[in-house]
């Protein structure tokens, strides 16, 4: 095994026992929230609830216990999805149908076992909003880039039934252990830009790199790999 990697030789120490843990969201037995957070809720984060949710069903045939939602710092309560936003989804083979926006309230943070902002602004917002939510919010690509430095092997097995949650709940954990260890590249990388008023064509770009940023994420909290086109 490589160093550098949790829980492999030479690798990050990982947390000890009794000293280190994540406070969990809503903890409804054998359910696991997963809250997506932007500005406005009508563009970056429908798009990536809905993306996750379309892979969920294709990697487990369902939801399997994750819920996802999403919600906007200065949402717009009842609004509609942004247009080039519901494009991108549909292009993408994910249905955008149905979705109002929400202002991102108290209620949310409290239920959620994982919070995935678009911006370090959204996760710096969530955060001072207090319910011990620091050790579960991460901008979406902060913790793919976590995630991708876990063992796939160090997590529990998803295949029994329920089992995916309590997997989920270990990958938030351990990614939270490794915050301090693995730092950003630069301030930009953990950022995905609104693309509100722009052109079709960066709203497409904008959905391209939510999906990449969402395939490591998932296949690590399935078990599941993507499915091959």
């Amino acid at each position: 095994m490589a160093d550098g990697l949790p829980g492999r030789a030479g690798g990050f120490p990982g947390p000890r026992p009794g000293v280190f843990s994540v406070p969990d969201g809503g903890g409804e037995p054998g359910v696991f929230r997963i809250l997506h957070v932007s500005t406005g809720n009508v563009c970056r984060s429908p798009i990536t609830e809905r993306l996750t949710r379309h892979a969920l069903a294709h990697r487990l045939g369902g939801p399997c216990g994750i819920i996802v939602e999403s919600a906007g710092t200065w949402g717009h309560e009842g609004a509609p999805m942004e247009a080039h936003a519901a494009t991108v989804l549909t292009e993408l083979g994910a249905d955008p149908g149905g979705f109002t926006g929400r202002e991102l309230l108290d209620e949310h943070v409290i239920r959620a076992d994982l919070v995935l902002t678009a911006t370090r602004d959204h996760r710096a917002q969530v955060i001072s909003m207090g319910h011990s939510a620091g050790l579960r919010t991460f901008t979406l690509k902060e913790f793919t880039r976590l995630v991708r430095a876990i063992d796939p092997a160090t997590l529990p097995d998803p295949e029994p039934d329920g089992a995916v949650v309590d997997r989920a709940r270990a990958l938030v954990r351990a990614a939270a252990a490794l915050r301090g260890w693995l730092l950003a590249p630069s301030a930009e990388a953990d950022e995905v830009h609104d693309p509100y008023g722009a052109p079709i064509t960066f709203f497409r770009s904008i959905g391209e790199e939510i999906q990449q940023a969402l395939d490591p994420m998932l296949t690590a909290l399935t078990g599941v790999p993507a499915p091959r086109p």
